[in-house]
């Protein structure tokens, strides 16, 4: 499953679940272009790729922007000639009651979890379906299978991007562009570290089978697969890698 002589395109590529696929990604061969809207981050990211010997690029792009992801991919073609790969990682959540919910906080996380991966897919997909070849990973959730408490926006994001996931492979897959998802299971992140840090978080971990977190790392390999060769029959799936979460049945 090497990747070599491909280029991949990673959103939200510079922390977290994204940053540790896109240093995978890196790793197994492709030039990786890992990007946010943090400059810095961006930089620092730029130089952990360069230093796996691979080609990257540093520019910053906010997936609420439509003008930013287009220049994103007008760059990354000026220098790398065609994008081979796609991942959609950007995402955002807040916890809280349901009723307490405000419309504004509503759209925010709808903004950033599904309309900014609808775009970027709709971007770069425009160049994937020119060029017959693509494939695009995007990041789900376990709460596209399953609801949690007081998280109802991303929940519905979530569960949406996995329809997005499955709609787009319907349409996309006789152009060679494969649309995938990985739903990550229990990852310690920035993004869920106040939630993993309290009582709900120890009880999350005790209901997985695994009976322990996951490391970023362990999401690596399938990201690989899906970029890979090696999944040229496998589009519209949203693969779980969640410790044996979802086999158990928890609804919470």
């Amino acid at each position: 499953m090497e990747l070599a002589g491909r280029t991949a395109v990673v959103i939200g590529g510079t922390s977290g679940i994204g940053k540790a696929l896109a240093l995978g990604l890196a790793r197994a061969g492709a030039d990786v272009i890992a990007t946010s809207r943090s400059e810095d981050a961006v930089k620092e990211t730029a130089a952990e790729i360069r230093a796996l010997g691979r080609e990257t690029l540093e520019l910053p792009s906010d997936v609420l922007q439509r003008d930013s992801l287009q220049l994103l991919l007008n760059t990354t073609l000026r220098r790398f000639n065609r994008v081979d790969i796609l991942v959609n990682a950007a995402g955002i959540t807040r916890r809280e009651p349901t009723l307490e919910l405000s419309e504004e906080t509503w759209n925010a996380i709808l903004e950033v979890n599904l309309h900014g991966t609808l775009r970027a897919c709709q971007v770069f997909g425009t160049q994937m379906i020119a060029q017959n070849y693509g494939r695009i990973i995007n990041i789900a959730s376990l709460s596209s299978f399953v609801a949690f408490q007081e998280v109802t926006a991303y929940c519905a994001s979530k569960a949406a991007v996995a329809s997005l996931t499955r709609s787009l492979a319907v349409e996309w897959s006789k152009h060679g562009v494969l649309v995938n998802a990985i739903a990550p299971g229990i990852f310690p992140t920035a993004l869920n570290s106040r939630i993993l840090d309290s009582p709900r978080g120890q009880e999350l971990q005790m209901r997985t089978p695994l009976a322990r977190f996951g490391a970023t790392d362990e999401l690596v390999s399938t990201a690989i697969y899906l970029a890979s060769e090696n999944t040229s029959f496998t589009s519209g799936q949203v693969i779980a890698v969640d410790g044996g979460f979802l086999a158990s049945g928890v609804n919470q």
